[in-house]
């Protein structure tokens, strides 16, 4: 045994000395089925062309973008809200441009959009399904943009929307959600806040489900309506909590049904069970429902604040 002491003494002397070696860094966007790593968002999307895939993604702040152009993709945080998607735009649209046959979007912040059409979108959703959960979109032209001549089922659940809109950049405003399809949009327990301009949600959609969201305006800035169904819509408008501010450029009603057009149907809409009121030092009178469709809605056992009016038709 005391012949090998000095070999071993002078081995462990020669690992001490001998540089360490970094492991290798994991790369920030894995497909979850394959284990495949890529260090852009776009690579990871191209990667799974027509097929299906969820894209994990490390927490980080990324100035990347990506275009969806086929396949079903759940792009999804590994822990939600630790992910951040800044200041990028693909083909001068939105980071995330979707148009393959799905989409989910899950637990991702999108922040500081900004394009020349003042259209800039933290998603465009072009073609395909998509869902949208746990995301927040924050400080930028607009937060979800776009929708297919299709019957396109479009749901967002439990996102917050802040600092989105604006009417003053282009031809056209840009609001916080604006979405067309000849299918559906659901909103489920989510929040608005501080707009910037234009509406808080503007859908021209057959079919609405707007249910449990929260619509402050408090700190509102040249904003307009909190729902606006240009077009009509059927659905359920309910379990909402509306507070109108004071800085706004059209006050006159929270929830406009068929302003522009009447493509849809819209008797039979449900409005009920939410609550509207206005925000301290608000003179003005709005409507809670301004109503251009002459159809019969149905409202039923809204909470309404003073100085708002239940219905009006125009």
């Amino acid at each position: 045994m005391r012949r090998f002491a000095p070999l071993l003494v002078l081995t462990l002397a020669a690992l001490a000395a001998m540089p360490a070696v970094a492991a290798p860094r994991a790369a920030p966007f894995t497909i979850v089925e394959t284990g495949q790593g890529f260090d852009t968002i776009d690579a990871a999307v191209q990667s799974v062309r027509m097929g299906t895939a969820t894209i994990l993604i490390a927490p980080g702040v990324y100035h990347q973008c990506t275009v969806q152009a086929g396949g079903v993709v759940t792009f999804k945080a590994a822990t939600p809200g630790s992910v951040i998607f800044e200041g990028t735009t693909c083909e001068g649209k939105a980071a995330f441009v979707l148009r393959g046959q799905g989409s989910v979007v899950d637990g991702i912040v999108f922040r500081k959009m900004r394009v020349a059409d003042g259209n800039g979108a933290g998603i465009r959703t072009e073609i395909g399904d998509l869902t949208v959960r746990n995301a927040t979109f924050l400080d930028s032209q607009e937060g979800i943009l776009g929708g297919h001549p299709s019957r396109q089922t479009i749901v967002i659940d439990h996102s917050s929307f802040a600092g989105l809109g604006q009417c003053d950049q282009s031809t056209d405003c840009a609001h916080a959600i604006y979405l067309a399809n000849q299918g559906s949009v659901t909103i489920t327990r989510s929040r608005f806040e501080r707009g910037t301009g234009g509406h808080y949600v503007k859908l021209r959609v057959p079919h609405v489900t707007i249910t449990d969201d929260s619509f402050d305006d408090t700190q509102g800035t040249r904003t307009n309506y909190m729902i606006d169904l240009p077009e009509g819509a059927t659905g359920l408008i309910a379990g909402n909590t509306f507070v109108q501010g004071r800085n706004k450029e059209n006050w006159t009603g929270f929830v406009v049904v068929g302003a522009e057009a009447r493509t849809y149907p819209s008797a039979g809409l449900r409005v009920e069970a939410n609550d509207a009121r206005l925000a301290p030092g608000e003179t003005r009178s709005p409507a809670f429902v301004a109503d251009y469709s002459r159809a019969r809605l149905v409202m039923a056992a809204n909470r309404l604040g003073p100085g708002v009016r239940a219905f009006e038709t125009r």
